[in-house]
């Protein structure tokens, strides 16, 4: 892949964890629930980080053929 389309996919990445951590849609995870003995907003959080992190790094080590 080149310099210039994995710099793109980047910013993508980057994009779309700024607007999946925006306050309009954590304020929807806000419950006094919890999903597996964690509250809801935390493990919503920690799950938008790590995809967040694993699509990065899939991006940066990915070979092109």
């Amino acid at each position: 892949m080149n310099q210039r389309r994995r710099n793109t996919r980047l910013i993508a990445v980057f994009a779309l964890g700024c607007l999946l951590l925006s306050y309009p849609l954590i304020s929807l995870f806000n419950l006094p629930r919890l999903v597996f003995g964690i509250p809801v907003l935390y493990a919503y959080l920690f799950g938008v980080w790590g995809v967040v992190i694993a699509f990065s790094a899939a991006i940066v080590e990915w070979r092109g053929r």
